[in-house]
């Protein structure tokens, strides 16, 4: 026997490209093509580093204090994690501990089967339709929790309210994580929902709206039970998960709103005029309200395209998996960085 036969054997998670140049027009990994606020930016350069040598706060109180005014809530219903991924993957290891599989959508956010195979926790995938939109039918069976993206991801399209509350209200002894990453682009949150139902919960990031990736903040919001119970598995695994800069950080997002409306609202004016743009080169895609398309070419296929862009130094997603091998996750950048790409794709779609 070898100590190999001992090792916690899964398939990893395949991150988008990070490229070491960064003179390229990167559109592949959904960030904000805008900076972090203002605020932002100054408590990082005023941060008195001598705090660095004490431990964060471990229940960090600031930011979950700011993020609980900001949607109406107490902090006892507010969890902070590293990065959505974080608190996602905590949501995994605290809720999915039955004998019933939880349910999530075949074309979804691929970390979801990750964390499954990881912890252990059986699965089963749901189909979406012919138009990428999950049926709430599915999801009204015996489960062991649900995770849904809202809007979902890879393909951008976003769910009723209603509709999630149906699957929600359908399910009281599970709990149904909503996965909002994308919500503040165009969306339909569940967070008004969660006064009404125990065992809702809505994990956000500050990671695409907020501009903040390099930062990993993630945090959930539900009932003050299902809080406790991500609090008690945290403390057991990690007490100090968020650092004393990226707390400041947060809070100063967090207050500083007209800044936030503004970047999302430019966002959102760029992607609307990116889809008519696309349309006329011959693209079809669903009705995106996140920050990135999910388009498919009615003639070119999608590798070759990948490709192409991707020789001329403008990266996008593509994965060679069934029912989404003809698409191309292409995030929004500025208006400049969609207008290079829309301009090589006319020219070399042209060009054939």
């Amino acid at each position: 026997m070898s100590w190999e036969d001992n090792v916690r054997k899964v398939v990893p998670y395949v991150a988008g490209e990070q490229p070491k140049d960064q003179d390229v027009i990167k559109l592949n990994t959904n960030e904000n093509p805008y900076p972090p606020s203002p605020k932002v930016a100054a408590v990082i350069q005023g941060f008195d580093c001598d705090i660095l040598r004490r431990y964060p706060d471990s229940d960090v109180s600031a930011l979950v204090d700011a993020l609980a005014e900001r949607h109406g809530l107490d902090r006892e219903q507010v969890f902070v994690g590293v990065g959505s991924d974080d608190v996602l993957a905590m949501s995994f290891l605290t809720f999915f501990q039955g004998k019933k599989p939880i349910l999530f959508p075949d074309i979804t956010y691929s970390f979801y089967d990750v964390w499954a195979d990881l912890y252990r926790i059986p699965y089963e995938q749901q189909p979406l339709d012919e138009t990428f939109r999950i049926k709430k039918e599915d999801y009204f069976r015996e489960n062991g929790g649900i995770v849904i993206a809202n809007p979902n991801a890879p393909t951008g399209v976003a769910s009723k309210r209603s509709v999630l509350e149906e699957i929600v209200g359908a399910n009281p002894d599970s709990v149904v994580v909503i996965d909002e990453a994308y919500v503040d682009f165009g969306g339909e949150s569940c967070v008004p929902l969660i006064e009404k139902y125990d065992n809702l919960l809505v994990v956000q990031t500050f990671s695409k709206s907020r501009s903040m990736a390099g930062m990993r903040i993630g945090y959930a919001m539900g009932s003050r039970k299902l809080i406790g119970c991500l609090n008690d598995v945290k403390f057991a695994f990690n007490s100090y998960t968020m650092g004393a800069v990226a707390i400041a950080a947060g809070v100063a997002s967090v207050e500083d709103e007209a800044y936030f409306a503004e970047t999302t609202a430019r966002v959102v004016a760029t992607r609307e005029r990116t889809k008519r743009e696309l349309a006329r080169l011959g693209f079809v895609f669903p009705d995106a309200k996140t920050n990135f398309i999910f388009a498919a070419h009615r003639s070119v296929p999608a590798q070759e395209i990948f490709d192409a862009l991707r020789g001329n130094r403008m990266y996008v997603r593509h994965w060679n998996k069934p029912r989404i091998a003809d698409h191309l996750r292409i995030s929004i950048g500025t208006d400049e960085e969609m207008d290079k790409v829309l301009d090589f794709l006319e020219s070399y779609l042209n060009g054939r």
